[in-house]
């Protein structure tokens, strides 16, 4: 039995010869068999000189032929060579070629359904046509995954976005070991993001835990990690991943809400407390120190119970004047 390893196809760079050395002979041939035809026409009696006159004719055949034969390459382009189902390899130097005219030429048109419209569920069928001669763009291209809803490591069911910057590598992978290199990069980019919500928290984990909210670079970091690993198959690598949306879904975005605004209030009042626990400390250690005033227990509860209000209120204090003593 082979492995998958079998299976998986290597780039081949190969070059093929210049069109500009090509053009002239090609044109030669054109033009010289149409040259040759009227001549064995003109030289015959009543009949063509059927010799000339074949040979004009398969001239003509092969010049018409050698034509295909011409294609350009742009910079970051290339070419992946078939002939007869058999890769023959890549040609990756930009500018005016000329190759086998009977290299595959690669062009068809796929139909296909995506959801292009706000409407849930309203799919709007296009047409795509893909690029002729099989050619690759090698470019960086940008992958935009709309806002899936997901949920967290905790159940949660929120919205995340990111976006993939992505470029062909590996034409031979891109051309023979995936069936749409494209749409395999958004359906993996997609699978990937929603894999990569559940593993970790919105934005309340553990202590040191990374979350979704409090690790961007880690998890854009992740993302990319895995990513990677799954579109190699694809000769497929990705330049940079970023989150791009990041929110609780909508039916517990208020009740998210009011829970941090809890945890807020309940962090201050801690931050309060620990001040004003802080600062009666400071200021009973600087009374005994100095020997302002010689306090028993009950005075010491009394100042402190005192101190805690006036620190620890939300409304401003009002002084009331004690005429006795606090034993009568």
């Amino acid at each position: 039995m082979k492995s998958n390893q079998d299976n998986v196809h290597r780039e081949t760079e190969v070059s093929v010869t210049s069109g500009w050395f090509m053009l002239p002979i090609v044109l030669l041939i054109i033009l010289g068999s149409i040259a040759l035809f009227i001549f064995s026409i003109a030289a015959g009696d009543r009949n063509p000189l059927w010799g000339l006159f074949i040979i004009s004719i398969i001239g003509e055949i092969i010049g018409i032929i050698m034509l295909i034969g011409f294609f350009t390459l742009q910079p970051n382009e290339a070419r992946v060579l078939i002939l007869f189902g058999e890769y023959r390899g890549t040609v990756k130097q930009s500018g005016f070629h000329w190759g086998n005219p009977f290299y595959s030429n690669g062009q068809r048109i796929l139909v296909e359904s995506q959801i292009q419209t706000s409407v849930p569920g309203k799919a709007v069928p296009y047409t795509r046509a893909k690029v002729g001669r099989n050619k690759i763009s090698l470019r960086a291209r940008t992958h935009n995954v709309e806002k899936l809803k997901v949920n967290d490591k905790r159940g949660n069911p929120i919205e995340i976005g990111a976006v993939v910057i992505w470029r062909v590598e590996d034409t031979a992978q891109a051309m023979f070991d995936v069936d749409d290199y494209e749409k395999y990069v958004h359906t993996q980019s997609e699978s990937a993001l929603r894999h990569l919500a559940s593993l970790y928290s919105y934005d309340h984990g553990e202590d040191n835990e990374i979350t979704l909210r409090s690790g961007v670079e880690e998890i854009s970091t992740s993302l990319k990690r895995e990513l990677q690993e799954r579109l190699q198959k694809a000769g497929v690598v990705v330049e940079e991943t970023r989150l791009t949306h990041l929110a609780y879904a909508p039916e517990i975005a208020q009740a998210m809400l009011r829970r941090q605004q809890a945890e807020a209030v309940i962090a201050a009042r801690q931050k309060i407390v620990q001040g004003a626990v802080s600062m009666v400390d400071m200021a009973l250690r600087e009374l005994a120190e100095k020997q302002v005033l010689q306090l028993d227990d009950e005075r010491k509860a009394a100042m402190v119970s005192n101190l805690m209000v006036v620190l620890c209120g939300e409304n401003e204090t009002q002084p009331v004047i004690n005429t006795g003593t606090l034993y009568t």
